[in-house]
């Protein structure tokens, strides 16, 4: 019987020292704007790992949708925000995390949540 190659074993195996969370996933920033981002989430006592995604998450699906349905949450108001987050809160975190960025990173988080502002 043949043996299994250590390559092929150690490939199976995850790394340890790599979580796969580490990195948050945004599109459209800089490496150097995404490890400034994982500092902050780790440095600042009101984020957690992956707060930011999560906010930008939540306000890009909230802008993207159907205006009819942003029109009834502006009359009844939202309901969303009990279970899935709420979406004004995930833009009020953006804002203050552009503001606690460098110049650089800010400018370019801020061209991204300009984009779906608009």
């Amino acid at each position: 019987m043949p043996r299994r190659r250590p390559g092929r074993i150690r490939a199976g195996i995850p790394d340890r020292r790599r979580p796969h969370s580490s990195r948050p996933a945004i599109d459209r920033l800089s490496p150097r704007a995404l490890s400034e981002i994982v500092r902050l989430e780790r440095t600042r006592n009101y984020l957690r790992p992956g707060d930011i995604g999560t906010a930008l998450r939540l306000w890009k699906d909230y802008v993207h949708r159907p205006e009819r349905e942003l029109w009834h949450d502006d009359e009844f108001g939202s309901v969303h925000g009990y279970c899935c987050g709420d979406p004004f809160e995930a833009r009020a975190l953006l804002d203050g995390v552009i503001r606690a960025m460098s110049h650089r990173g800010a400018r370019e988080l801020r061209k991204v949540v300009e984009g779906l502002d608009d």
